[in-house]
């Protein structure tokens, strides 16, 4: 009787789960065809900027969920090490090469800013887990939480001595303007977003799965002592998925600051918890997840923010964690995240 009333619960949440989801789906589309009706450019043009919100967010999520999937370690200190991108971006460009308009001489100097930015910022996170993490790999799970919010706050402490703590704003490289298609207009900074974030995003599922290190990265996820047994550096493992991470938000510190042409010292907390929520709405852990959850987040907030019907841009972040608190409830895993079991 035990085993027969266990299954008929698992059959009755399975119903809910489903039937809760169809109607979601069903209202959320109902909604985005009136939207697309009223409106056909301006809803082609929101989803655009929200596409181009999504990549940039994905940039970001990917540093949470390498170091999670390698260490389950929730590094609070990767949103402001994003926001020391954006400032390194903007000292590099406008004080140190005194690069103000769009001119064939700044983007050489854009591209070799986005080489230097990535080093910049995979250094720092390089160095934040030899120094601060690694001697916590087995101490109990909260002494590295506590030690990546005090990250997080130094580097603050760093930003706001470097910014000020106004938010300041900078000349961009990139072109102005906007591409007309078919009566829809796209901001060249967009469609720029789209040519610069795609090969990043490429370039790293490439490393991770096809390099002999991105192996190596899989591995010691699933099982460092095994790892070690079958030769693989553990530590310099761990240091490089650091380093990749931390480039990953050097890029989206730099593709920030040219797009939106300011920083602020607390930047990398209001991103940053953005991005951890779409690593956690697409599976923590899992690299097609986060960008997953980080489209959908850019795409709810751009059609929320921009169509005629919407509730606007004052209630966009409580439009994204209803639905990531909603998801959370019937899926804890996320999208395309898999159930875990504890290792002993």
């Amino acid at each position: 009787m035990a085993g027969v009333t266990y299954k008929t619960r698992q059959l009755r949440r399975r119903y809910v789960e489903r039937s809760f989801a169809t109607i979601a789906v069903a209202g959320g589309s109902f909604w985005l065809l009136i939207n697309l009706i009223k409106s056909p450019s301006q809803f082609t043009e929101v989803t655009f900027t929200g596409l181009s919100n999504g990549i940039l967010y994905a940039l970001i999520a990917l540093g949470y969920t390498l170091v999670y999937g390698i260490i389950e370690l929730i590094n609070f200190a990767h949103g402001d090490l994003f926001m020391l991108g954006g400032l390194f971006s903007a000292h590099f460009i406008t004080l140190w090469f005194n690069q103000n308009h769009p001119t064939g001489a700044g983007y050489g100097v854009l591209l070799l800013c986005l080489v230097a930015v990535m080093a910049f910022c995979g250094i720092i996170n390089v160095g934040i887990e030899r120094f601060a993490y690694r001697r916590l790999r087995r101490a109990p799970k909260l002494a590295p939480l506590i030690t990546a919010v005090g990250m997080s706050f130094i580097i603050q402490f760093v930003g706001l001595r470097w910014n000020g703590s106004g938010q300041k704003t900078w000349p961009s490289l990139l072109p102005a303007g906007n591409l007309k298609f078919l009566g829809v207009r796209l901001p060249y900074t967009t469609l720029i977003s789209f040519i610069v974030t795609i090969p990043v995003l490429l370039a790293l599922t490439y490393i991770v799965t096809q390099t002999k290190q991105g192996k190596a990265m899989r591995a010691t996820a699933q099982d460092q002592d095994a790892s070690r047994l079958m030769g693989i550096n553990v530590n310099r493992t761990i240091s490089f998925t650091f380093g990749l991470g931390g480039a990953l938000a050097g890029a989206a510190g730099l593709l920030f600051e040219q797009t939106r042409g300011l920083t602020t010292y607390n930047l990398g907390y209001q991103l940053g918890l953005i991005a951890f929520t779409a690593a956690v709405m697409g599976g923590i852990g899992n690299l097609q997840g986060a960008v997953l959850g980080a489209v959908i987040i850019g795409l709810i907030q751009g059609w929320n923010d921009g169509l005629p019907i919407g509730l606007g841009q004052q209630w966009s972040n409580t439009v994204v964690f209803s639905i990531l608190i909603l998801l959370m409830v019937f899926k804890p895993t996320g999208l395309l995240g898999k159930p875990m079991t504890e290792k002993v």
